[in-house]
């Protein structure tokens, strides 16, 4: 049974070209995204956005990347690892990543 803490991610089989392209047409969102193009990284050092966005609006700005099947936000200790959903989504979509990360 899930704890609070976990949160639920969509399977591979179940992400979704719309809501994966929706989830990348933020700017915020997208950064992050490239900055985990690198490698995991605590939740709570994503720099992507400007310090003065408040927490919940970077909360939400996470759960839209996860419910979208782009990343996954793990318990580790007492923080959070974000990292790139990169394998489900090159599966489900081939060079799609790639492509809007590399846009300019």
């Amino acid at each position: 049974m899930p704890t609070p803490a976990d949160l639920t991610h969509p399977d591979r089989e179940a992400i979704e070209l719309p809501a994966v392209l929706f989830a990348l047409s933020d700017p915020d969102r997208l950064e992050m995204v490239r900055q985990l193009r690198d490698g995991p990284m605590d939740a709570a050092n994503c720099t992507a956005l400007d310090p003065t966005i408040p927490k919940s609006t970077k909360s939400h700005l996470m759960k839209v990347l996860r419910e979208a099947g782009v990343i996954r936000n793990e318990p580790n200790g007492r923080h959070r690892t974000l990292t790139l959903r990169r394998d489900d989504l090159d599966t489900r979509f081939p060079g799609l990543l790639d492509a809007v990360l590399d846009a300019d």
